[in-house]
């Protein structure tokens, strides 16, 4: 009876799952490959903040070379 109710759930959330996939058309796909829609949106600036972030850091150093930052700006 419980496998019967589990399995039937199973199926039921895989159907779900699989409604919710739809073909995308070629003119569509402009809209979708914004540069908002990427996980990072402005990669360039995450590097200088991840740098000047780094270099600040008295613990670790900074990502291209050893010793530790002061903290100055």
């Amino acid at each position: 009876m419980k496998t019967t109710y589990a399995l039937a759930t199973l199926l039921f959330a895989l159907v779900v799952c699989a409604s919710g996939c739809a073909p995308v058309a070629p003119w569509q796909r402009g809209k979708l490959a914004k540069p908002q829609m990427s996980l990072d949106p402005y990669p360039i600036q995450s590097t200088f903040h991840a740098h000047i972030y780094n270099s600040r850091e008295a613990a670790s150093g900074s990502s291209s070379a050893g010793g530790g930052g002061c903290g100055c700006y």
